[in-house]
């Protein structure tokens, strides 16, 4: 439930309506070396009137300790319309619509693991500036306490640059599907997992042939223990990217394995080549051999897209989080931009091996094997 206190009119207070949903449990997430809080925030507005949201306060622990307050620019850049945008201010939500809340905030250590709930505060937008301002109390919702799955890497060697951004607008983070009745975020977790050499180079050679970049045909491994449960390999190998038609939504993933690690988790891995090793009901080991990196589906170029999913859909399932158990930091790029460019990624001051992780936006890293 959302309770609402207002200043305005008490025409104003019978025409506010305004749900406040946190549809998943929060995550506390290892991301890097800071934890962060993952998770959506979904607002409905049921009022008359547009309602433009100013402020978000998260509060924590049972007792209402703010955890974090999003305002300004800053809210602006986590808030996202569904449907047709509003290009007059991104944090208004016309009657009838909604919008959701991407958050990843970073915790204060030792944060109790408890309840979460949101202070936010709106302004209702009337036509003669007369609009009340209020502040909606809700989304109350329990951190998931359950500890997060330690996965081997899915390649060897490097480098490899973990390719996301969970503010991208139509990154993986923030791409909802609505394809099985229900809407859900698979890529909530998702990376795009891109090889390049020391110069930031995604290739040798001729760069429209896919076989010239340097992650194409990889070895692409088993994450944990498991059992396969669902394998596409009949996509056929673009001998150019050029030449690549664009595939529809069903075909977008390409050719891709499933595998069942256990607990209601399935890692998932896209835009393999064909000739998968590996076939429904196999069992494998961690590190074995599950496919080959690809270019087929919908890539700009080779690349393994993996996430962790709650159930063997591409579009219909929900990603989920996890760590790492061991890559080597060699550098970052400081945004994707900067990656598509093509620019040199910036190393680090040295080499670091981090354990029990996941990998940050943009990460430079090398995996254990060759």
């Amino acid at each position: 439930m959302a309770l609402l206190a207002f200043s305005g009119s008490s025409e104003a207070l019978a025409q506010q309506a305004l749900d406040v949903e946190v549809a998943r449990a929060p995550n506390v997430v290892r991301i890097g070396e800071s934890d962060q809080l993952v998770y959506e925030i979904h607002l409905t507005n049921f009022s008359s009137r547009p309602l433009r949201l100013d402020e978000l306060i998260v509060k924590a622990d049972g007792r209402g300790t703010p955890v974090k307050t999003y305002a300004g620019d800053e809210l602006a850049a986590v808030i996202a319309i569904v449907g047709p945008k509003d290009a007059t201010d991104a944090r208004t939500i016309a009657p009838g619509r909604r919008a959701v809340l991407y958050i990843n905030a970073p915790t204060p250590a030792g944060l109790v693991r408890g309840l979460i709930t949101h202070d936010l505060r709106l302004s209702e937008v009337a036509p003669d500036g007369t609009g009340a301002i209020f502040t909606v109390t809700g989304g109350l919702a329990k951190i998931d306490t359950a500890a997060l799955p330690r996965l081997s890497p899915p390649l060897r060697g490097g480098p490899w640059v973990a390719v996301y951004n969970p503010g991208m607008e139509r990154g993986h983070r923030r791409v909802f599907y609505a394809t099985e009745g229900s809407a859900t975020l698979p890529g909530r977790f998702a990376i795009d997992w891109m090889k390049v050499d020391t110069s930031g180079k995604l290739s040798s050679g001729d760069a429209n042939i896919p076989a010239n970049h340097y992650g194409f045909g990889a070895e692409v491994l088993a994450v944990a223990d498991g059992t396969i449960v669902a394998v596409r390999d009949n996509v056929p190998d673009p001998a150019t990217r050029s030449g690549r038609t664009n595939p529809s939504i069903a075909d977008a993933s390409g050719n891709f394995v499933m595998l069942d690690i256990g607990g209601g988790r399935i890692a998932t891995y896209e835009h393999l080549k064909q000739g998968a090793p590996v076939a429904v009901g196999d069992r494998v080991k961690t590190g074995q051999v599950v496919g080959f990196l690809g270019f087929t589906g919908q890539a700009s170029a080779p690349h393994l897209h993996f996430h962790l999913a709650d159930r063997p859909s591409i579009l219909g399932a929900e990603g989920l989080p996890y760590v790492v158990t061991s890559l080597t930091r060699l550098g970052q790029y400081a945004t994707i931009d900067s990656f598509f460019r093509g620019e040199t990624w910036p190393p680090t001051d040295r080499s670091e091996t981090v354990q029990g992780s996941f990998p940050p936006p943009n990460l430079v890293v090398r995996f254990p094997g060759d």
